[in-house]
């Protein structure tokens, strides 16, 4: 096959940069919708599953996580022959679907999954759904049985079509060998390009078998595909008003900025207007917790000085979030007195949950710096807002109310302790990957980010099983960085045969088990909402239990190193330990309290006005508060 020589004019693009030391904002968005070094390739006869490789190759791809079947086995076949792909074998094709996404989280470039048809195919849908709900961009390569066959009820059929129509950007049906290019290059787009996302590519078998005339680059072609990156000047004007008149305003922001590479941006604004700045989980990072603007995560197990800044702002500066139900509880009683201001790069976020009084529509990365111009012009007419008040009001908050722990009353650590060390003894530049419940959220809480891209977790979805494969992905994608799966003792169960990949590929993640011998999130709604009624919660792996399995020695089966950490003072010479090893992947069983919760906490149906700081504890609100 011809490597192609480079296209010069308009189809030249700067490819992104992804030496092992890039950050995500190095990535440049080609001029062209063929992603990749936009080679022109001559046609050349092949078969559809070696145009399936050659486009991977074509649109630059360096990594896949997969596993083979039947209705794809032509692809992995040809996938044999790729010098430039580097495929990495999962056990388990979920696993696969959130390595891409931890793959695309820390690079900024679309994570690829492959798997067969059926039940490989339907194995994907969790990954899929969840890169939905984040805005992952991700494309799922899945075969299909043989396109006559399609409709027959064949032998491990399933129309992965329809089941993930909801649940991705879209969902396309490759038939035709000949389409395979346009398709595939086609869906790359739409995956990275406006609000991403994931994108599915099913495609029978027979297409992959039989011989077509693969020329590069494909004529994309996408009537109905419309993207605003740029916002409307007058909506930006009328924003920079309502900025300069307010009094208590407030920096919401969402993952939007993370994914839209626009951390530096928001930087620049937020000091300009000298606002307080809150960020919601899935934008943790994308603003330095170490920076004297920012008052916290907004939320359900937000601190008190962000769910009340936002419940007593005048003014919602909204930037790439969606106003979703954890972040505003019940939502008429959410910020009743505040305006809003929402940019967000999808027209349907925008007054789906909460009205907009200025809404648009484009790229915050775009969006920001304009808004940022706006107001230095206003406020050299008129000047800046004087927030001393408002910022009185805000540092009593921080001051009273930070984000603490009590000493467990069971003698065993507390977890909020372990996941604070992990981060002080680590440091900003590794990248965190969290599963899914009170782990997830101390996580968030306790380990300072000062750089976006360094937090990695399932925010929609709350897909236990995210963090193990998820952070292998993330390893793939940044070797040189140290890699922190914190995962609880339930999430890790569901998916650590992804262990055996990272020893098999030299992937030396680091694994937290927050082991509270429990599924810690919902035993603790049965501690405070069921009359500690503990209905199936208990999981039987921690201190006092027969330990079923048992993490360490589970480690060493998958030849990783397990270690066992039971009291405090072994916390930090265990931590450090692991930072040391960097041959294989590192399992601690960190066994901690099961008694710890997770607080502040907004109660699920009540107004964020209503947030406790611990059991049956509110603050005390001064009068002008």
């Amino acid at each position: 096959m011809s490597n192609g020589t480079p296209a010069s004019g308009p189809l030249t693009a700067k490819p992104a940069n992804r030496s092992k030391d890039a950050t995500v904002s190095s990535v440049v968005e080609a001029s062209s919708p063929v992603q990749g070094p936009n080679n022109i390739v001559a046609p050349t006869e092949m078969l559809g599953s070696q145009a399936i490789v050659r486009t991977l190759e074509e649109l630059g791809v360096k990594d896949v996580f997969g596993l083979p079947g039947g209705a794809i086995m032509p692809t992995y076949d040809s996938l044999m022959d790729s010098t430039k792909i580097n495929h990495i074998l999962v056990r388990h094709e979920q696993g696969s679907g959130h390595a891409a996404q931890g793959y695309a989280m820390v690079t900024g470039e679309v994570g690829v999954c492959i798997a067969t048809s059926g039940p490989g195919a339907t194995n994907l849908v969790t990954a899929i759904a969840d890169a939905h709900m984040d805005s992952v961009p991700m494309v799922a390569i899945t075969g299909q049985v043989h396109s006559a066959f399609i409709g027959s009820d064949a032998f491990q059929e399933a129309d992965i079509v329809g089941i993930t129509m909801p649940i991705t950007k879209h969902s396309f049906l490759v038939t035709k060998a000949e389409d395979i290019p346009r398709m595939l290059a086609s869906a790359f787009y739409i995956a990275s390009t406006g609000r991403p996302g994931p994108v599915l590519v099913d495609i029978t078998k027979d297409a992959q078998q039989s011989k077509m005339m693969f020329s590069w680059p494909p004529k994309i072609d996408l009537p109905g595909y419309k993207t605003v990156v740029r916002g409307h000047n007058k909506q930006v004007r009328e924003a920079a008003k309502l900025i300069a008149a307010s009094k208590r305003p407030v920096f919401y922001v969402g993952g939007g900025v993370v994914k839209g590479h626009a951390s530096a941006e928001l930087k620049e604004f937020a000091e300009l207007v000298g606002a307080p700045v809150v960020t919601t989980l899935q934008a943790r990072g994308a603003f330095p917790d170490s920076h004297d603007l920012h008052v916290g995560m907004p939320g359900m197990h937000g601190s008190v000085s962000a769910v009340t800044a936002l419940q007593q702002s005048d003014l919602l500066i909204t930037l790439g979030a969606r106003f979703d139900d954890r972040v505003t509880g019940v939502l008429h009683t959410f910020a009743p007195n505040a305006k809003v201001i929402h940019a967000d790069i999808d027209p349907a976020e925008i007054s789906k949950n909460r009205t907009a009084d200025i809404p648009i529509v484009g790229s915050v990365k775009e969006i920001i710096p304009e808004l940022t111009e706006a107001c230095r012009a206003r406020f050299a007419e008129e000047g800046a807002p004087d927030l001393t008040d408002w910022w009185s009001t805000i540092g009593r908050l921080r001051e009273t109310y930070p984000i603490g722990f009590t000493p467990t009353q069971d003698g065993l650590s507390a977890p909020q302790h372990v996941i604070q060390r992990i981060g002080e003894l680590t440091g900003p530049e590794a990248v965190y990957v969290a599963g899914v419940g009170q782990h997830q959220m101390w996580a968030a809480q306790f380990i300072k980010y000062e750089r976006p891209h360094a937090w990695l977790n399932s925010g929609g979805l709350g897909t236990m099983g995210y963090s193990v494969p998820a952070a292998m992905g993330a390893k793939v994608g940044n070797p040189d960085r140290v890699v922190w799966a914190i995962d609880g003792d339930g999430c890790f169960q569901m998916t650590n045969q992804e262990l055996a990949t990272c020893v098999i590929n030299n992937i030396p993640i680091k694994v937290a088990i927050i082991n509270n011998s429990s599924l810690g999130m919902v035993r603790q709604w049965q501690t405070l909402f069921y009359d500690s009624r503990y209905s199936n919660t208990d999981l039987n792996t921690g201190h006092g239990t027969a330990r079923v399995p048992d993490f360490v020695k589970l480690a060493d089966a998958y030849g990783c190193v397990g270690l066992r950490c039971e009291r405090d003072e072994d916390i930090d010479a265990t931590i450090k330990q692991a930072l040391e090893i960097n041959d294989r992947p590192v399992i601690i069983d960190f066994v901690v309290s099961r008694d710890s919760m997770v607080w502040p906490m907004v109660p699920s149906g009540v107004s964020n006005d209503q947030i406790q700081i611990a059991r049956g504890m509110t603050p005390e609100w001064e009068e002008e508060d």
